[in-house]
């Protein structure tokens, strides 16, 4: 098995990647890097050698080492075209990185851990402040995933209509986070839409996080 994928069961990120390793039909093996205990195992020499940033997810295919989710998908996308996670129409294509780029440059890396642990310990905000700040920062993005989605939505069930692509693939483990921190989704019905879809495939089902070994209900 060349597929390595060094994960984190409840990283949104790492979701993704698990997501297209199955739609892909990709056997892989998970090897958990925990963000939490002992400090982080992401900031271990060893993981800082294959993540200089020392985030997840990294894929290890081969020699090949590769970093950032997004960059990640586009690979697995092109080396692996069908199914295409990629639609073939530049417009569709154009669409679907748009999504997925508005999910994981502009919502996520606000809401991301280590932005969390600096506001509790750099600027100590207490844990109201922070989950207020974390939940702003969904809806403003969920307003508009949610516009871009009803232009592009047609009859679905997925974010383009009829297939899956990457949109789909950030916008499930962005859901998540949302259901962690109690954020309703009645203001967002077509985001609530796609989401049900894509939960009721296996590929996406098999990546969630509660079923990933390193979640504590798996241990």
């Amino acid at each position: 098995m060349s597929l390595v994928l060094y994960s984190y069961w409840r990283s949104s990120a790492a979701f993704r990647v698990r997501i297209a390793l199955n739609i892909l039909g990709l056997e892989h093996e998970i090897r958990p890097v925990h963000l939490v205990r002992d400090g982080g195992e992401q900031h271990t020499t060893g993981y800082r050698t294959l993540n200089p940033q020392g985030l997840v997810p990294t894929l290890v295919d081969g020699d090949t080492v590769l970093t950032q989710s997004l960059a990640i998908l586009e690979y697995l996308a092109e080396k692996h075209p069908e199914p295409a996670l990629l639609p073939h129409d530049p417009e569709a294509r154009a669409h679907a990185r748009q999504i997925a780029m508005l999910i994981c440059t502009d919502i996520h890396p606000l809401n991301n851990l280590r932005v969390l642990q600096y506001l509790e310990h750099e600027v100590q905000a207490d844990q109201q402040t922070r989950d207020a700040w974390y939940r702003h920062w969904i809806r403003e993005g969920f307003n508009a995933v949610e516009e871009l989605l009803q232009q592009t939505y047609g009859d679905g069930p997925y974010c383009l209509g009829a297939n899956l692509s990457i949109a789909d693939i950030c916008l499930v483990p962005q859901v998540f986070n949302a259901n962690r921190y109690e954020i309703p989704l009645d203001a967002w019905l077509t985001i609530s839409r796609v989401t049900q879809a894509c939960l009721e495939l296996d590929a996406f089902q098999k990546a969630r996080p509660e079923k990933q070994v390193d979640a504590p209900e798996q241990q």
